[in-house]
């Protein structure tokens, strides 16, 4: 297919024009380079791997995440972090969560913390520590200006100006207002939170439901099924969100159920395609070697079931997926066990 080139008619120009470094050349990263770019911003996406970051440079496609998409010549690419990040207002933190220690130990010393503005586009949990991005953003970098935008966004959608909603979420309602204003465009609406604990968790539990959804889509069941794990499994999303601190309405936001049925719905969701290709037999680890893609839910799993057993809160269907990603449990056992369990209300 040939590529199609995305770009807004005319581009923006913003009052107090800033540079702005993500890190992360994976097809969100990208797909908002492409966005920040159409408003006039200077914007340098980094990728840890050169040659790779050479092909896309040369080429203007990035052909394992985003393809079918041109690349404008003012984006700048870049393998050197040290380079990537000379002179940024801002930073977009777009590497996968369980990359994200390791990125910000490299990040730290090449960034003045105070002035830079640091927004999380990542979505998962750190299986090692179970921390939330911003959790370990300021465990490394200490009390930094901080953001994470989430919701439903879908990269290929963003990339062409395909209308959706979003929320940024910041302890400082300023730092919330900044975002809110850089990143909305007529197709791209921000809306923001301070919930910053619930908009992270949602948008890092909702891809372990999805893998359930794509499970049941493997095993051949119908809308009943999906709509019944979408909806129990936002009621685990709540129940462990809020035990970790998190406000419950947020959950019922873009951030939460609004992130949750795209995910859960979209053919284009790693998470979903994954469980898919799991509920219909075949291996975990077979699956994984075939995408580009960290599918993020494989390891939040792992940190959600753990974070629950320790708070002594019942999440089945996480759980569950957690048995099949993890201890080969088969999926045709997954939604009978779940079926299987002791009456209760609502």
């Amino acid at each position: 297919m040939k590529s199609k080139k995305v770009t807004m008619i005319g581009k923006m120009k913003p009052e107090n024009k800033q540079n702005i470094t993500i890190i992360g050349d994976g097809g969100w990263g990208t797909a908002l380079a492409i966005l920040l770019d159409n408003k006039g911003y200077e914007v340098t996406v980094w990728g840890a791997f050169p040659e790779y970051i050479e092909n896309i440079k040369h080429t203007r496609i990035n052909s394992k995440f985003l393809p079918n998409v041109s690349l404008s010549e003012s984006i700048i690419f870049t393998s050197d972090l040290t380079d990537a990040l000379h002179s940024p207002h801002i930073v977009v933190l777009a590497s996968p969560s369980q990359y994200m220690a390791s990125v910000l130990e490299k990040i730290k010393p090449l960034v003045n913390i105070d002035t830079t503005i640091f927004v999380n586009v990542s979505k998962g949990l750190d299986t090692n520590t179970h921390e939330t991005v911003g959790d370990t953003v300021k465990r490394i970098l200490g009390a930094v200006h901080y953001a994470t935008l989430s919701g439903p966004c879908i990269a290929g959608e963003v990339a062409h100006n395909i209308p959706t909603a979003v929320t940024v979420a910041a302890l400082d309602p300023a730092t919330a207002l900044t975002i809110q204003n850089i990143f909305s465009t007529p197709t791209f609406r921000v809306y923001t939170s301070t919930d910053v604990k619930g908009v992270e968790l949602g948008g890092s539990l909702k891809n372990i439901i999805a893998i359930a959804c794509g499970i049941s889509d493997g095993l051949e069941y119908g809308v009943n099924t999906k709509s019944a794990l979408l909806t129990r499994g936002l009621a685990e999303i709540v129940t462990l969100g809020t035990a970790l601190g998190a406000v419950r309405e947020t959950f019922y936001g873009l951030s939460g159920v609004g992130d949750l049925v795209t995910t859960c719905m979209s053919p284009r969701s790693r998470n979903r395609w994954f469980g898919e290709e799991i509920g219909s037999g075949r291996n975990v680890e077979d699956v994984l070697k075939e995408t580009e893609m960290v599918v993020e839910g494989v390891a939040t799993a792992r940190a959600a079931a753990d974070l629950a057993v320790t708070l002594g809160i019942e999440v089945p269907i996480i759980s569950g997926v957690f048995a099949v990603v993890a201890h080969n449990k088969k999926p045709q056992e997954l939604v009978p066990e779940i079926m299987r369990r002791p009456l209760r209300s609502e």
